[in-house]
């Protein structure tokens, strides 16, 4: 499957979707103008890649796949979307798919950290927590 690699903007985040590398990534700020435009694409890329995977034996799964969230800041619609984002990795990993969240968050931002836990929460996922110094 193609990879889905969508630059930054000062409104949107960076998004790599690299099945050949086992590597998601998600990081800077996510408020774009229209959330669900901007947010459908990697629903459906996901949606499509569950499928692929759904279809391969144990032995052609990605296995160890790696995704980092390191958002600066996402708004409240953004939120909707990232946790289902969430709900589309944990049915990866109920097909046997080993994943791996990093939830980075700098460490005065206790408000972050609570998201991610409440994210790990809502989508059943373990997430790695990554205290990140704020002048990194």
């Amino acid at each position: 499957m193609e990879k889905l690699i969508i630059d930054p903007t000062a409104n949107s985040p960076r998004v790599v979707l690299d099945p050949e590398r086992n590597y998601f990534e998600f990081s800077g700020e996510s408020r774009p103008e229209n959330v669900r435009k901007f947010y459908l694409p990697i629903l459906e890329w996901l949606e499509n890649f569950n499928a692929e995977q759904a279809k391969l034996g144990d032995a052609e799964r990605v296995h160890g796949l790696q995704s980092q969230f390191n958002f600066a800041y996402f708004n409240s619609t953004s939120a909707k979307y990232i946790l289902d984002i969430f709900k589309a990795l944990s049915d990866l990993n109920s097909h046997g798919i080993d994943i791996v969240v990093h939830w980075f968050y700098e460490e005065d931002d206790e408000d972050m950290l609570e998201v991610g836990t409440e994210m790990s929460r809502m989508s059943k996922l373990p997430f790695e927590y990554v205290k990140v110094d704020e002048q990194e």
